[in-house]
């Protein structure tokens, strides 16, 4: 079996920097985690959560998943976000995706992806709801740019529609659900302006009778 010894010696020496900075910076870690912000992003290796908007280890919870998808059948993203609104109260559920997703691309693609189509097949539905807007664009880049905002845009709508959030919102919780874009080319985010904070804005069909 290969080794990993840097990884090891990259996180002592991270530990090390971490101390010299704040000497109590574990036992306040260990002590508890208060996050304000649940964030919901892609699992691409160049978009880290905590990097991207200078927080520290304990600021915000995090899921990731191929694409940023939020899906009704997902256990493992509902557990994360009911985990994050009913036990640690988070104010802000954040779905980011970024333009240059592979996960959108291959979605985008007419090819054969493997088990991943079953997955990918969510990307497939926002793609047909939205092809002639799509199809308007000339240049495949901005097209497909275009397709990963509006799957952000469907993940916040999908993010409302649990029970989840709806259930706090009835209860008085204050919560917000948000749409942001991150962009590989200059390391900017860019809110979509897709914001939720109210359940009138969750279309009637989806609602669930407090």
């Amino acid at each position: 079996m290969s080794s990993l010894n840097d990884l090891f010696e990259k996180n002592r020496a991270w530990s090390a920097q971490r101390k010299t900075v704040d000497p109590d910076f574990f036992a306040k870690l260990a002590a508890q985690q208060t996050p304000e912000y649940l964030w919901i992003g892609c699992s691409d290796s160049r978009v880290p959560a905590n990097e991207i908007v200078g927080l520290q280890p304990g600021e915000v919870f995090v899921h990731r998943n191929v694409a940023n998808i939020v899906v009704h059948t997902d256990l493992n993203c509902l557990t994360v976000l009911q985990y994050a609104v009913e036990v640690l109260e988070v104010k802000h559920v954040i779905v980011v995706g970024h333009h240059g997703c592979g996960g959108i691309r291959a979605a985008y693609e007419d090819a054969d992806h493997g088990l991943a189509d079953n997955w990918l097949r969510n990307i497939k539905d926002v793609l047909h709801q939205h092809q002639t807007e799509l199809e308007t664009i000339d240049d495949e880049e901005t097209r497909l740019n275009l397709l990963c905002e509006l799957n952000v845009r469907t993940q916040v709508a999908h993010v409302c529609q649990t029970t989840i959030v709806q259930r706090a919102w009835a209860r008085g919780q204050q919560l917000s659900v948000h749409g942001w874009i991150y962009s590989l080319k200059d390391g900017l985010l860019q809110d979509l302006g897709c914001g939720v904070d109210d359940p009138d804005d969750v279309a009637s069909a989806y609602r669930v009778s407090s």
